[in-house]
């Protein structure tokens, strides 16, 4: 039985869930996301008590594990319309740096040529200064895949630390090799 799944998911004020078939709409004051969840599960609104409860429609492995996977979901949606998602990015090393050029997002991380990243629609990124990057929006798998592309454009290396990484995030150093004499 699936613990998360049991629990319903509260609607915070001024958002709203409505269904149609198959397809969940959650708006908020930051904007609307939909979703189409699977047959193996049920999705019931109760506005009465501003909550969404996701059930296990059948006892089969795939279903129970669909069912916490759905609730995990909407939950996600809810939070996204009412407060949106933030991931922050730091650049280290000399001479890295990022810029934005209209919807495109410009890095210089110590290859020849620029790279250039294309910002997806729903996601807005932001760059305060040179070595930092927002990538900000409604929609989490969004905002965690973009950013995920773009650490992997130069991810952390561990002997000088150099390259994109999350804010906050730590970077294993290894000694080198002037350690072993």
């Amino acid at each position: 039985m699936s613990r998360i799944g049991k629990k319903p998911v509260k609607l915070p004020a001024g958002v709203k869930a409505s269904l149609k078939d198959r397809t969940i709409t959650v708006e908020g004051k930051l904007g609307k996301l939909e979703w189409a969840f699977r047959e193996e599960v049920d999705v019931k609104i109760d506005d009465a008590a501003k909550e969404v409860s996701v059930n296990s429609g059948a006892e089969t492995r795939l279903a129970k594990a669909l069912w916490g996977l759905t609730r995990a979901v909407i939950q996600n949606m809810v939070k996204g319309v009412s407060e949106g998602y933030e991931i922050k990015l730091e650049i280290v090393g000399v001479g890295y740096l990022a810029a934005l050029q209209g919807k495109v997002l410009q890095l210089r991380v110590g290859f020849a040529n620029e790279i250039q990243k294309p910002i997806p629609d729903g996601v807005v990124v932001t760059c305060p200064d040179q070595t930092h990057i927002v990538v900000k929006g409604i929609d989490k798998q969004k905002v965690g895949q973009f950013a995920a592309e773009v650490r992997a454009v130069r991810k952390p290396e561990p002997y000088k630390g150099k390259g994109i990484r999350y804010e906050g995030e730590v970077v294993r150093r290894k000694a080198g090799k002037a350690m072993t004499k």
